[in-house]
Parts: structure tokens; C-alpha cells; sequence
């Protein structure tokens, strides 16, 4: 029942979009944008976060009108960047935090545009790298974690800022083509192609690439930094093909194929793993 009336409502959407795609083109190319790029879950409420982040030394940055919300659990010098995905927020690290902390590490944990503390209506992989670009400024990063989008986003990063300080990335779970998240919006919403050349346009403008090359196996190509690359051969969210997708493409990456864990590859041996990654024991 549940999927029945998620489609209708989803086509009705689609409908009312390609009929005002007629009449008012640039309201039709917005409110697609929005459905696009709009977190519909992931805010926190102020007064209302979990109780472990609670815990954190909560760190807002300002920047051009904009507040990004960091939660930093102090250690030593080294410090370890937590990046999560796309409708989520810093509570998605809970069960990871105890295994980083036995390192003795300093984390920090950011929320992305438009997710829990930050402002932000739309949430984009460039948008979200300007936010990591912000708080590498600020804290020394050593090395960065990333699930999902939020992985996706960190490879962008580091191809973008190219960052000296970045010794080691983990990547969780993350999807590499633009394109197959575009492709699957527009066949969602049944859109026409007046919408969707429309949308690929202000999209070129947005990422300041073409949709083809948006892609985290390209990042991940340009790369030198070693890497931690785990996908879930089960995943239904973003399949094992993306992420082999990445690993084929990465110079110096560890690459773990896990089973059974889904799309948000929560596992003790797991953590184990990117802890010996991360800290080798000399």
C-alpha cells in the first residue's frame, strides 16, 4: 500500500512539473532543483540532539552568512575527520566513535548543508566540500572518514583542495556516477525533456563539470592519498558496482568487500579493520 501511494504521489509531482514546465519554465526547474537537492530528513531540532553528541565540545563556524555545525571530541594532536551522507547527520557515527577513540585521537564530526545544526536548505557535493574545506582550515586534519555521499563528497574534496595534511581516507558505501542518481531522479518523477535538459544545465553550472565527469572514480583516479574502501556486495541503496567503480580507479586503496551489511555498514570487525588502516601496529 505504502509503495502504491509513494508512486502515485511521486507521479502526480512529476505531472504537475512537466505541465508548468509549459507555462512557467524557471518555477518548474526550481521546484525540481528542490526535490532534488533538499534533504527531506536530517535537521535537528536546537534543543533536541542525541545524547552523545551532547557530550562533544559543540563548535559552530561561521562563514559568509552561513553556520556549520562541528562536534569535537578532544584527544592528541592527531585529528580524524567524520563525513557522513545525504539525509543524515553526525548522530550516524555513534557506534564508529567508541573504536576511533581508543586511538587516543581528536574527532570531529561535521554536519553537512542543510543537516542537523547547519544552515542550508540544498545539499550538494560541492556546497558540502567547501564546508570540509572550512574546517580543514581551522583543525589540522590528519584523516577523513566518509560514508555514503558524504565518502563521495570527501574524494571530491580531496581532488578539488588536494589538502598536504591528508595522510589516509576511508571510504564507506559511497556511489561514483553522477549521472545513475541524476537518471534515477527523472525516471522517479517521469519528468519530460524540456525539465530535464534544463536540469542538466544548471547542474553543469552547479558542479562546474559535465555530469559524466562528476564522478568519484575520477576523483579517485586524480588522487595520491592512501585509501580505506569498503562496499556491502547486498547494498540496495548504492550498488557494489559503484564502489568497484572506485576501487578500480584508486592508486593505493585497501579495498573490503563485506556481506550482509547493507548500506550503512555498521560492523565491530569492520571498525577493526579501519582501525588498523588508520593505526597500524608498528
Amino acid at each position: 500500500m505504502k509503495k502504491a501511494l509513494y508512486f502515485i504521489f511521486t507521479k502526480s509531482i512529476g505531472l504537475y512539473l512537466n505541465l508548468l514546465s509549459f507555462i512557467f519554465p524557471e518555477k518548474a526547474i526550481q521546484i525540481a532543483h528542490g526535490f532534488f537537492s533538499m534533504p527531506r530528513k536530517g535537521k535537528f531540532k536546537k534543543n533536541k540532539i542525541p545524547k552523545f553528541l551532547e557530550e562533544a565540545q559543540l563548535e559552530t563556524i561561521s562563514n559568509n552568512g552561513e553556520s556549520i555545525q562541528t562536534y569535537i571530541w578532544k584527544g592528541n594532536e592527531t585529528i580524524i575527520l567524520l563525513i557522513h551522507g545525504w539525509e543524515s547527520n553526525s548522530s550516524r557515527w555513534k557506534k564508529t566513535l567508541a573504536h576511533l577513540k581508543q586511538s587516543g585521537s581528536t574527532i570531529i564530526a561535521i554536519d553537512g548543508p542543510a543537516q542537523g545544526l547547519s544552515s542550508g536548505k540544498e545539499f550538494t557535493v560541492p556546497k558540502y566540500a567547501e564546508f570540509i574545506d572550512i574546517v580543514a582550515k581551522k583543525h589540522k586534519i590528519d584523516y577523513i572518514i566518509g560514508h555514503s555521499l558524504g565518502g563521495k563528497t570527501c574524494l571530491y574534496y580531496q581532488y578539488k583542495y588536494q589538502n598536504p595534511n591528508i595522510q589516509k581516507m576511508v571510504i564507506l558505501g559511497a556511489p561514483s556516477d553522477f549521472t545513475i542518481i541524476f537518471n534515477n531522479f527523472i525516471t522517479l518523477l517521469s519528468l519530460n525533456n524540456k525539465i530535464v535538459k534544463a536540469l542538466e544545465n544548471k547542474y553543469v553550472n552547479i558542479l562546474k563539470q559535465s555530469l559524466h565527469e562528476f564522478s568519484a572514480h575520477e576523483f579517485a583516479s586524480k588522487i595520491e592519498v592512501k585509501g580505506f574502501l569498503a562496499h556491502d556486495i547486498e547494498d540496495r541503496i548504492v550498488l557494489f558496482k559503484e564502489g568497484k567503480k572506485i576501487a578500480q580507479s584508486w592508486k593505493n586503496v585497501q579495498f573490503i568487500e563485506t556481506k550482509g551489511l547493507g548500506h550503512k555498514l555498521h560492523d565491530e570487525e569492520l571498525y577493526q579493520k579501519i582501525a588498523a588502516f588508520l593505526f597500524p601496529k608498528k
